[in-house]
């Protein structure tokens, strides 16, 4: 009977001061919400910004004054990876029939007590860990109170004053197309708390339903300080931490499915003044690019405000992102939401109903020996060996390349040529195949004898191309191919000599050209012994013996 209410519980749009009724119809309960028309012509109001491109929007955003320095901070939802949620033994799944995964806990039915998940405190001891932070080995949950409808309860278990991990900081490489660099942004904590439910509008936008399905999901709300100054920091930041989460194995960090949910809140200050501006913040950034455009266009909004002496009207308040397209043009903007709530609105009080999370030396010492190498430490141990920052933040980027990398290397690969081989055709064909690099048939070790087969003369360069391809798509061995396919490289001198002068008997007018000094010339007689030699004559010695040949006077 409890699944079948929640089912049916029904809400009309609402935005700052619903008014609400409770109705029965059928012996089933109706929650019904009706937005006040001052809030509707509110944001019927909110100016947006319309371009016709997305590369006019870049260029507009980027003439923000100099005189005014951006304070920027990030909260941080992350959905962790546990079999079941926070609080009880439900499990869920992304794009679950709605309220097919609900229970007497996470609907807040009266009566039902919390059982806490120790998953949940172990991804928050590696995560904290991860982020260089403080452990509290004595935390505690609390209650924040707010309605909202898909949060049953009423209020919501998180942590208050006592938060599991806190004082840490995350280093962060700046890529070198926006300028290059290290940056440390500092964390201000990071807690445990559950996930409220989803709201799913009608199309007609008459109604609301509620799905259950997320309600009481774990998550791990991690708050930076307000160490960044622009969109593009704050986006490297917030991968930074993705890749964080997906090292350690506590997330899969899909930005898509809600894994990982940013709001950044946003200030300005004139230059030299040492008191933060208003803050405000802004909710609904699904990926990296909402996040540097959605920060860069509210930076500008309030910048506007203050050059017209109008910051009295930038107010501490929560707004939405919104862009889309309308007449062929791209719009954006920030829109009001809701005014912003302070910490004595939610009335935090100890949850009566949760023991205490005590964690003990010898608990915390077993994850630090579990933890993996992290990004960090990862992308300076590439660092040290010659490589680019770019190849660096390619190959550390993602957890399974960098696995892949580092079994190619323990072959005994060079590292450049395997970060090369890696980033150009085997990241070509994962892209045209769409595949990951784990769902490719070629495995780190043949990727070595490849290597070695090139660099030992064994074969060519192009034809080692063609036996990469063969082993990315159906697998095998470097040297059975080479066997099965008569692949190995041509050196006998005599041999080569014999096709070279063959190529210049059959192309007498173009030798001619070439003595006259058409030297370019060279790559036409060179691809044409190539093509005698199926590709398989060793092209130093090729070239060698051809120029030779062409600068002969008999």
């Amino acid at each position: 009977m409890a699944s079948a209410i929640f089912r049916s519980f029904q809400v009309h749009p609402f935005l700052l001061y619903p008014s609400t009724l409770l109705r029965q119809r059928n012996g089933v309960y109706h929650l019904t919400t009706k937005a006040t028309q001052s809030q509707t012509d509110t944001q019927q109001r909110q100016p947006q910004t319309k371009v016709s491109t997305s590369s006019t929007q870049s260029k507009k955003l980027d003439k923000i004054p100099k005189n005014y320095e951006a304070i920027i901070g990030i909260e941080t939802h992350v959905q962790l990876s546990t079999l079941t949620k926070a609080f009880c033994g439900c499990p869920y799944h992304y794009g679950s029939p709605p309220n097919s995964s609900i229970c007497p806990i996470c609907m807040g039915l009266p009566g039902a007590l919390p059982v806490l998940n120790s998953k949940v405190i172990e991804f928050a001891v590696k995560l904290g860990l991860a982020l260089n932070c403080n452990l509290a080995f004595n935390s505690k949950f609390d209650r924040k109170q707010y309605f909202y409808p898909d949060l049953p309860k009423g209020y919501q278990i998180s942590q208050f004053d006592v938060p599991i991990a806190s004082a840490g900081f995350l280093d962060v490489d700046i890529p070198v197309e926006f300028g290059g660099g290290h940056k440390r942004f500092g964390i201000t904590r990071v807690h445990m708390e559950e996930d409220a439910g989803k709201l799913l509008h009608a199309e007609n936008g008459n109604y609301s339903q509620v799905d259950l399905n997320r309600a009481g999901v774990p998550l791990l709300e991690i708050v930076s300080e307000p160490d960044m100054r622009n969109g593009i920091e704050a986006a490297e930041y917030a991968a930074e931490l993705q890749r964080l989460v997906r090292y350690l194995g506590v997330s899969n960090g899909n930005m898509q499915e809600g894994s990982l949910r940013c709001d950044v809140n946003v200030s300005i200050r004139p230059i030299g003044q040492s008191k933060f501006g208003t803050k405000v913040e802004i909710k609904n950034l699904n990926s990296f690019s909402s996040v540097t455009r959605a920060i860069d266009y509210e930076i500008s909004r309030q910048v506007q405000l203050h050059s017209q002496g109008q910051e009295d009207q930038i107010v501490q308040e929560t707004r939405l992102w919104e862009e889309g397209s309308q007449a062929s043009a791209i719009f954006f903007r920030t829109i009001t939401m809701r005014k912003k709530e302070g910490l004595a609105d939610y009335r935090y009080f100890p949850e009566p109903d949760l023991p205490a999370v005590i964690l003990s030396q010898e608990y915390v010492d077993d994850i630090i020996k579990s933890l993996p190498e992290l990004p960090e430490i990862k992308r300076r141990r590439y660092e040290q060996m010659g490589l680019s920052m770019q190849d660096v933040l390619f190959l550390a980027n993602d957890k399974n390349i960098a696995e892949f990398f580092d079994a190619t290397l323990a072959k005994g690969a060079d590292p450049k040529l395997v970060a090369n081989w890696i980033m150009s055709d085997i990241a070509a064909f994962m892209k045209n195949e769409k595949l990951t690099i784990n769902e490719i048939k070629l495995t780190p070790e043949e990727l070595s004898e490849l290597i070695a087969s090139i660099k030992g003369g064994t074969i060519s360069g192009k034809i080692g191309k063609e036996v990469l391809f063969e082993l990315l798509a159906k697998g095998g061995t470097v040297k059975g191919l080479i066997e099965k396919k008569d692949l190995v490289q041509i050196v006998d001198p005599v041999e080569i000599e014999k096709m070279v002068e063959k190529v210049i008997a059959e192309n007498p007018k173009q030798v001619e050209q070439y003595r006259g000094g058409k030297t370019k010339l060279q790559g036409f007689f060179a691809g044409q012994v190539m093509k005698l030699s199926k590709g398989k004559a060793n092209p130093g010695l090729l070239n060698r013996i051809l120029l030779e040949k062409l600068n002969s006077k008999s």
